[in-house]
């Protein structure tokens, strides 16, 4: 599908910009992509995320260092 003009100049003057302005203006227009709220599953996620903390906190989350997280996608990516 091709970009109207304006949309194309956008992002290309978007691509310009340093790297947190980038995320910065992404995360917002994704935003504006989320019209609709589904309460349960706000409330699902916050639920997730604080069992989370708490199994970091006590210690028995399994966690996984980044370096080895990176190296594992990097190989599936290479198949």
């Amino acid at each position: 599908m091709a970009m109207p003009r304006e949309a194309a100049q956008l992002l290309h003057e978007a691509l310009e910009l340093p790297a947190e302005e980038r995320a910065a203006l992404a995360d917002s227009l994704l935003e504006s992509l989320d019209t609709e709220v589904d309460a349960g599953a706000e409330l699902a996620w916050r639920d997730e995320n604080e069992r989370r903390i708490v199994s970091i906190d006590e210690g028995s989350a399994k966690l996984v260092p980044w370096d080895d997280v990176y190296a594992r996608l990097n190989r599936r990516l290479q198949r």
